[in-house]
């Protein structure tokens, strides 16, 4: 007997039904999920035309060959639908301020919003790990900055894939809006 169906009880999605439903849903769908884990077109239909995936640690690794190979205005877009990670419940609002003020500064200096990937990071240790981080990445070049916040980028649509394949929808560390036209 299947231990995730026992009668009388709902199915509970396994990693391989999640992955066969990712590799059998059309390409909108599939490209509509994927661009709630990064926000490039381009990546977005890189990643769905490859499909069917044998497994998620090569829809990981489609993920992040494609992300490497993005251009400039790719990452741009990818960029501009980010926004600042959520901080945890309880968060003093002296440290929403410094937060704040902290991305300003980087939005000044770099043109768009503060990318960091939180995975593995303590919830309890996300606010100072965040500000550390814009702190230190103000001090970047635009060039250093932009090779850095790709890789967070890449960082970030791993972690959603990952939160995606284990059934928990997307748990970003930063909501966005709705993909453009969508």
């Amino acid at each position: 007997m299947n231990p995730t169906h026992l009668p009388g009880r709902p199915a509970i999605p396994t990693l391989p039904s999640i992955l066969d439903a990712f590799n059998n849903a059309s390409a909108s769908d599939a490209r509509k999920l994927l661009l709630d884990c990064l926000r490039s077109h381009r990546w977005a239909h890189r990643v769905a035309d490859h499909r069917p995936y044998p497994d998620a640690e090569s829809l990981l690794a489609a993920s992040d060959e494609a992300a490497y190979d993005l251009s400039r205005g790719d990452l741009a877009e990818a960029l501009a639908a980010e926004t600042l990670p959520s901080l945890p419940d309880g968060t003093y609002s002296a440290a929403y301020t410094a937060l704040s003020a902290a991305h300003a500064a980087y939005e000044a200096r770099f043109g768009h919003a503060f990318v960091i990937c939180l995975n593995g990071v303590p919830p309890t240790e996300a606010l100072d790990h965040v500000l550390e981080g814009i702190r230190s990445r103000l001090t970047n070049d635009p060039e250093e900055e932009r090779i850095v916040a790709a890789e967070e980028l890449r960082g970030l649509a791993k972690e959603r894939l990952v939160s995606y394949l284990r059934g928990a929808g997307n748990r970003a560390t930063s909501p966005r809006p709705p993909a453009p036209g969508k």
